[in-house]
């Protein structure tokens, strides 16, 4: 057995698992989530823990078990406490704003990056910190991948978007022919 798999998810008070045929949802006081369930894996809720079964020991079915254990316990603790992404803006003349559902940032290019942020997911800009919250996982990673993407950050400089956590290896650039 998958040792994630075998693992129960306590679902808390507030949070409400249910199964309609195939669809898993979770709804919680921070929105509602859906997920597909593959074929060979199922979910049972029993007194207040979901605990999730696979249909034989086949090497697919005991990959989707560990699988759709974790997203179903990111799905929960989703709904429940939510989750944060922190991007840190480093240049000169980079910077960030958000109005409504809509990103603009100067990454130094001739004209300003325009990102729609998708619903789901609440941006906020504390001077060069960009903050992304959201109860769905997978999409606020996503979207904080993407956001990355319009300027990764450089070695030479370390000028760019990065993660808070995520440090850059620095190069020594050329020097000065002497």
């Amino acid at each position: 057995m998958s040792r994630i798999g075998r693992k129960p998810v306590v679902v808390p008070k507030g949070v409400h698992v249910s199964l309609s045929g195939r669809s898993l949802a979770v709804k919680g006081p921070k929105g509602e989530l859906k997920r597909d369930l593959p074929m060979g894996v199922s979910v049972k809720v029993v007194n207040g823990e979901a605990q999730v079964e696979r249909a034989d020991d086949s090497r697919e079915n005991r990959a989707k078990h560990g699988l759709i254990r974790a997203l179903l316990a990111n799905m929960v603790t989703g709904v429940t406490n939510g989750f944060e992404r922190q991007l840190e803006i480093n240049g000169v003349g980079y910077r960030a704003e958000v109005v409504g559902q809509k990103l603009t940032m100067a990454l130094g290019y001739s004209h300003p990056v325009v990102f729609d942020v998708p619903k789901g997911v609440s941006a906020k800009v504390d001077k060069n910190l960009l903050v992304l919250n959201g109860s769905d996982r997978e999409l606020l990673g996503e979207v904080a991948a993407k956001i990355r993407g319009f300027r990764p950050p450089e070695p030479y400089k370390g000028k760019g978007v990065k993660y808070v956590e995520e440090t850059i290896r620095r190069k020594v650039g050329k020097t000065g022919a002497s």
